[in-house]
């Protein structure tokens, strides 16, 4: 399997791996489709920093 691009959609990635509402928003909301890989990725490292 290729690496997961960071101008992929979070939409896009969900149909390609067959799997709906996989990823969250901190307070437990569906995170919305068109939102990129990229930014959830930032999101993530200042969470792990925290």
């Amino acid at each position: 399997m290729r690496r997961i691009r960071s101008d992929c959609s979070v939409g896009t990635l969900e149909k390609k791996l067959g799997l709906e509402n996989i990823f969250r928003n901190k307070n437990g909301r569906k995170t919305r489709r068109d939102k990129l890989v990229g930014t959830l990725r930032k999101e993530l490292k200042k969470l792990i920093k925290k």
